[in-house]
């Protein structure tokens, strides 16, 4: 775009489209028209990301505004103020002269000030017999009253916009912190639901949050983790409706009525039927006929391989220190509380809690909600109606089943199942050969 240059002796300075419309609008200015000065620079300091104003050039027109001797601007009076440019830097806190004069030229830009040039680029003002101010050369600054409206209408729409970006931040607060406390309790009380998978929701929706965002940005945020919460509360609020039911049937998981077809909660019970159908880890028909002694980690391990995965180190159990250690760290990636692990601990003993728990790892891809089975079990425990042993042969037996489908490795999970069979048909002690026990005794490696 072509630039006209006005010039003079001393200098040029380019006179742009945006100048020459600042001009007009101060031409237009109705003489009847009153401000006050700092309520208007107020407005413009509260616009100035719109305006296109910088924090400097505002402290020079704020030192501008300070040359002028009225607070209220009138539309009929002379309006031009002619301050040396040391004056000016004494007022604008010490900016260096290239600084100023970059910053002054950020105001004429912006339409804030107007340059009213001597013929000679000086500033000054021409006084007549009366000591009447007849001409003044230096800055203008009737923008402030011809633009004053203006002003207050784009400071009003900055205001809301910072008033609706602070709600929508405090929605998102309030959001999260009543999330997380939801599903802390939803798993702290046993309710039967996948939190697993409800905390992954909760992570993605809030791993899209970034650090700088705009509003619009943050509200389709917000609303998909309300949606979220509506999730969570309906769920708890249908678990304390059972609970008032029957107590007793809502401690072991009462399937919750969801009227939404596709929620992310489903029935605990309704998966555990179907997996005691095909042969449910906990079968206990002939629990008092199994050995009471313990099974050997070797065995364990053969049947729980993916308790190997939460191992430090290379993926290596050497002892039951270290597998009671890997049981602690996979208790909460299963969304189990600490309250319903101490529970297993105390009615089955710290081992077969660490047992269980490895099986239910081992399948938890086939279990919504692995806090609320161990609650069930935990239960069968205390009625002696439970033990670790048909898991793990039912584990083996799973493993060799794969292995004959895959067609490799088949013989070594039959020797495993083998071996445990004979573990459960010997009624006093171990009875296993050398070989045998070195092959239990050697560490389990991750692939």
């Amino acid at each position: 775009m072509e630039t006209n240059i006005a010039t003079t002796p001393f200098g040029r300075r380019p006179m742009t489209l945006g100048m020459i419309s600042s001009q007009v609008t101060a031409r237009a200015v109705p003489k009847d028209a009153t401000v006050h000065k700092w309520h208007v620079f107020q407005d413009i300091k509260d616009a100035r990301i719109a305006l296109g104003a910088t924090d400097r050039a505002l402290a020079i027109l704020d030192a501008l505004l300070s040359f002028h001797p009225d607070t209220a601007l009138y539309g009929d009076s002379e309006l031009v103020v002619w301050p040396s440019n040391e004056q000016l830097i004494r007022r604008a806190n010490g900016m260096p002269p290239t600084t100023l004069r970059r910053h002054l030229a950020v105001l004429v830009e912006c339409g804030l000030i107007i340059r009213r040039d001597s013929p000679n680029g000086k500033r000054f003002a021409r006084k007549g017999q009366g000591g009447e101010i007849e001409q003044a050369y230096g800055f203008d600054i009737s923008p402030i009253v011809a633009r004053a409206e203006e002003f207050k209408d784009l400071a009003e729409a900055v205001r809301n916009e910072k008033k609706a970006f602070r709600l929508v931040k405090e929605r998102l607060t309030i959001c999260r912190r009543d999330i997380v406390k939801m599903i802390d309790a939803g798993i702290e009380e046993g309710v039967p639901a996948n939190w697993g998978r409800v905390q992954q929701a909760y992570q993605a929706i809030v791993g899209q949050i970034p650090r700088t965002a705009p509003r619009q940005t943050l509200e389709a945020i917000v609303e998909e983790l309300e949606g979220l919460w509506a999730e969570v509360r309906e769920a708890l609020e249908s678990f304390v409706k059972t609970q008032k039911v029957d107590a007793n049937e809502s401690r072991n998981g009462r399937h919750i009525q969801n009227s939404k077809p596709d929620s992310k909660f489903e029935s605990e019970n309704g998966l555990r039927n179907k997996d005691e159908a095909g042969g449910n880890l906990a079968d206990t028909d002939n629990v008092r006929s199994l050995p009471k002694r313990e099974l050997p980690l070797g065995i364990v391990l053969d049947a729980c391989p993916n308790m190997l995965w939460l191992v430090k180190g290379g993926g290596v159990i050497r002892n039951w220190r270290e597998f009671l250690a890997a049981a602690e760290v996979g208790r909460p990636t299963m969304g189990i509380s600490p309250s319903a692990w101490e529970e297993a601990r105390t009615a089955m003993g710290e081992q077969q809690a660490a047992i269980t728990i490895a099986a239910i790892y081992q399948r938890q891809d086939q279990i919504n909600s692995a806090g609320g089975y161990l609650r069930s079990l935990t239960d069968r425990a205390k009625a002696g109606k439970f033990s670790v042993w048909p898991m793990v042969m039912a584990l083996l037996r799973a493993k060799l089943d794969a292995s004959k489908a895959a067609g490799n490795g088949a013989e070594a999970a039959a020797a495993d199942l083998e071996m445990a069979g004979k573990v459960v048909r010997t009624e006093s002690r171990l009875e296993i050969s050398d070989a045998l026990r070195r092959s239990l005794d050697k560490p389990r490696r991750g692939s």
